[in-house]
């Protein structure tokens, strides 16, 4: 056997330290990939940065992305494509500030979704909601929204969100089914002009020899 000295031991203790360092390195990437993993999904902004945010997102949205407005019990989201951030401020001032900076965009242009059950509350439980029926419908025109049952919004919500990111601000509103759901689509064309496309496509089609 090889006997082992002095030199033997500082040779052994500078490979632990060397070991030990790389060790905590891996870790600290490993930690770091995951924190960044997990906020993608739980970026949170405040009331005073909310404004420069949406208008940075907005050049990155297009056609199938969405913006949604909410009332303050909307949930936060755990899938990494959705945004959520909180701001201080009463649901009619941030939806107006959002669907100016939309319909002040070239690319994009908004159709919204209403929760259904939003027209069948009643003034006496909710004081107010009559009013804010109206401030919900004052930016847009009759043509760009829909109301439909509240699961089914979400159910679209939901599906989007697995391809397309989405963006949530939630308010300080509380009576419920308030929110209001923007799904992007293409600004420079409308939809006429896509299902002129779609027909002529089809026909096309059917000329074809089979």
């Amino acid at each position: 056997m090889t006997p082992q000295g002095p030199a033997h031991d500082r040779i052994c203790g500078v490979i632990m330290h060397t070991t030990n360092a790389r060790l905590r390195a891996i870790v600290w990437v490993l930690v770091l990939l995951v924190s960044s993993t997990f906020s993608q999904g739980q970026v949170s902004g405040s009331s005073s940065d909310w404004k420069p945010l949406v208008q940075s997102r907005l050049p990155l949205y297009g056609h199938r992305n969405w913006i949604v407005v909410s009332d303050s019990a909307f949930p936060a989201y755990a899938a990494p494509g959705i945004e959520t951030i909180v701001v201080n401020e009463g649901l009619p001032s941030v939806l107006t500030f959002v669907a100016s900076a939309i319909s002040s965009s070239h690319h994009v242009r908004a159709t919204i979704f209403l929760d259904q059950e939003l027209q069948f509350i009643d003034e006496r439980d909710y004081p107010g909601v009559s009013q804010l029926r109206r401030q919900i419908a004052a930016p847009f025109s009759k043509d760009q929204v829909s109301s439909i049952p509240h699961t089914e919004v979400m159910s679209r919500i939901d599906e989007a969100g697995k391809t397309f990111r989405i963006l949530f601000i939630k308010t300080s509103e509380t009576i419920p089914y308030t929110s209001v759901y923007m799904r992007l689509d293409c600004g420079y064309m409308s939809d006429e002009v896509e299902r002129k496309i779609r027909t002529a496509m089809a026909a096309a089609g059917n000329l074809q020899p089979k």
